[in-house]
C-alpha cells in the first residue's frame, strides 16, 4: 500500500513537472510569436516607408523627366530671335558675294596672257576649294535656321551663326587678298614683258 501510494505520488509529480514543462514551453512559443508579429509589423512598416518612398522618387523623376524632354523637345523649334539675326543675311551675302567676285576675277586672269595653264589650274583650284568651303557653311547655317535639325538652344544657335559668319568673312577677305595680290602679278609681269618688247625694239632700230 505504501508502495502504491509512493508510486501515485511520483507519477503525479512526474505529471505535474511534465505539464510545468509544457506550459513553459507553451509560454516561450507565445513570445516567440509575439516577436515574430512585431518582426512582421516592423518589416511592413518598413516595406511601407520603402515603398512610398520609391513611388515619391519615381514620380520627381517623371516629372524631371518631363520637364527635361520638353526642355529638350524645345531645342528643336527656332525662335524668331534667331531667325530674324542680322547676321544670317550677312552669311548669305558674302557667299553671294564671293562667288561674284571669284568669277569676275578668274575671268580676267583667264584673258590675260601672262599665266600659263598650270598658274591658271592653280588660281581655279583655290577658288574651287573657297565656295566648297563656302556651300558647306550655308548648309550648316540651313541645318541651325531649320526647326527639327538641330537640337540647340538659342544661345547656341546664335553662337553657330556668328562662328560661321566669321568664317565666311575671312573667305571674303581671303579671296579678295588672293585677287589682289594676283592682280599685282599680273600688272608686274605685264610691264616686265612691255619692258622687253621696248627693249627688243631699241635693239632692232639700231
Amino acid at each position: 500500500m505504501k508502495a502504491l501510494f509512493i508510486g501515485l505520488l511520483v507519477l503525479s509529480f512526474t505529471s505535474g513537472r511534465g505539464q510545468a514543462n509544457e506550459l513553459a514551453q507553451l509560454a516561450l512559443d507565445i513570445e516567440k510569436l509575439a516577436q515574430f508579429k512585431q518582426i512582421l509589423t516592423d518589416l511592413k512598416k518598413t516595406y511601407s516607408v520603402l515603398f512610398e518612398g520609391y513611388n515619391t522618387i519615381k514620380n520627381i523623376s517623371e516629372g524631371n523627366f518631363s520637364l527635361h524632354k520638353t526642355f529638350l523637345d524645345g531645342l528643336w523649334t527656332v525662335s524668331s530671335t534667331v531667325q530674324q539675326y542680322k547676321k544670317i543675311a550677312g552669311i548669305v551675302s558674302m557667299q553671294i558675294q564671293l562667288v561674284k567676285e571669284y568669277k569676275s576675277a578668274y575671268k580676267r586672269f583667264s584673258a590675260e596672257p601672262v599665266f600659263s595653264v598650270s598658274e591658271l589650274d592653280y588660281i581655279q583650284h583655290t577658288y574651287s576649294k573657297l565656295v566648297s568651303g563656302s556651300l558647306q557653311q550655308l548648309d550648316a547655317l540651313l541645318n541651325i535656321v531649320t526647326a527639327n535639325k538641330l537640337r540647340m538652344s538659342d544661345a547656341e544657335r546664335l553662337s553657330a551663326i556668328d562662328a560661321l559668319f566669321a568664317s565666311m568673312e575671312d573667305k571674303l577677305v581671303f579671296l579678295r587678298h588672293f585677287n589682289s595680290s594676283t592682280s599685282v602679278l599680273a600688272i608686274q609681269r605685264k610691264k616686265e614683258s612691255n619692258d622687253i618688247k621696248a627693249m627688243q625694239r631699241i635693239y632692232q632700230s639700231k
